[in-house]
C-alpha cells in the first residue's frame, strides 16, 4: 500500500492498495475524498472544474457534514450558551483536516478538531476522525465525534456523508430498497417514494427514515453494470437521496438527524461512533 502527493489533475494525496484500489483525497480542503476507485473503474463523479474555484461549493467527491446536516433555521444554532451562525451542512466540509494512514494498511484516517474559528460557530472542544477503509468491492467508513469541553455542557450535533455515485444516465439510474413514504424536501412534504423516483431526470432530494439493520439496505443500480449498496449502523438513521440534473450523478448520503435538527448528544468526555459501508456488486 502507498500513500503519495500528486499534482494532476489537481493536488492531492493518492492511497493505492495491494489489490490496485485507489482513494484520491484532499484533506486541506474539508477532508474530501474526491476518488474510490474499484475494480479499475472509479465509482465516484467529480466536477474538477468547479472544484478549482474555491468561492464556490463542491460537486462530487464525499463531503463531510459536521455539526449539522442540511440547513438549520435562519442559518442559527440555537444553544443555552446563545445564537451561532451555522453555514448549511456545518463547517466540516470547509476546513482543514489532518491526513494519516491508517495503521492496518488498508486505508486513510483524517482528523479534525476544534480551533478559534469553529469555536465563534459551535462552543465545544470536539475531535472528529473518519476513518476510510478499502475493503474488496467496498468502501467503509467509521466516524468518530468526540465531546472535549467545556465540562459543564453536553454537545449537540448530527452527521452525515455527501457522496456523489457515478451514473450512465438520470434515465438508466435505479434506486431500490427504499421506504414506501419519503419526506421531499423540495416541497416539505411528504410524498410517494416511487413516484419522487420518477422524477430523478427533474431533480429530487428526498429523506428516507429508516431503521437499520431492520430495513432494506438502499440500493443504487448505476447504469454502468454495477450496484452500490448503502449500509449503515445506528445511529444512522435516514438516507438522503439527490440528484442534480443534468450531472450524471446520484448522492446516497447517511444522515444521523433530519434536516433542521442535531439528534444526538454527547456529554463532556463522550464519544460517539457511526458505520457505513458502500457495497458493489453486478447489476
Amino acid at each position: 500500500m502507498t500513500l503519495s502527493r500528486v499534482q494532476t489533475p489537481y493536488p492531492h494525496w493518492l492511497f493505492t492498495a495491494p489489490n490496485g484500489d485507489q482513494l484520491q483525497v484532499v484533506p486541506e480542503r474539508g477532508g474530501l475524498i474526491t476518488g474510490w476507485r474499484s475494480g479499475g473503474q472509479e465509482r465516484l463523479y467529480f466536477d474538477a472544474e468547479r472544484f478549482a474555484d474555491p468561492s464556490k461549493s463542491v460537486r462530487g467527491g464525499i463531503p463531510v457534514l459536521f455539526p449539522v446536516c442540511g440547513n438549520l433555521p435562519g442559518n442559527q444554532l440555537v444553544l443555552p450558551q446563545g445564537s451561532f451562525p451555522m453555514a448549511q451542512h456545518g463547517f466540516a466540509r470547509d476546513l482543514p483536516w489532518q491526513l494519516t494512514e491508517l495503521d492496518s494498511g488498508d486505508g486513510v484516517c483524517l482528523q479534525l478538531s476544534d480551533s478559534p474559528e469553529t469555536r465563534a460557530a459551535y462552543p465545544f472542544g470536539f475531535a472528529l476522525s473518519l476513518e476510510v477503509q478499502l475493503e474488496p468491492q467496498a468502501l467503509a467508513i467509521r466516524a468518530v465525534v468526540e465531546h472535549l469541553g467545556p465540562s459543564d455542557s453536553a454537545m449537540p450535533f448530527a452527521f452525515g456523508l455527501h457522496p456523489y455515485f457515478q451514473v450512465e444516465s438520470l434515465a438508466e439510474a435505479r434506486v431500490d430498497g427504499l421506504p414506501l413514504r419519503c419526506f421531499d424536501h423540495l416541497s416539505a412534504a411528504e410524498a410517494a417514494t416511487a413516484d419522487q423516483l420518477a422524477r430523478l431526470e427533474q431533480g429530487v432530494d428526498l429523506r428516507l427514515d429508516l431503521q437499520p439493520p431492520q430495513d432494506p439496505a438502499p440500493r443504487l443500480t448505476t447504469g454502468s453494470g454495477a450496484v452500490v449498496e448503502l449500509e449503515m449502523e445506528p445511529p444512522f438513521a435516514h438516507a438522503v437521496l439527490w440528484s442534480d440534473p443534468p450531472r450524471p450523478m446520484l448522492c446516497l448520503e447517511p444522515w444521523s438527524a433530519r434536516r433542521g435538527e442535531l439528534g444526538l448528544e454527547l456529554e463532556p468526555g463522550q464519544r460517539s461512533e457511526l458505520r457505513c459501508r458502500y457495497v458493489l456488486s453486478p447489476a
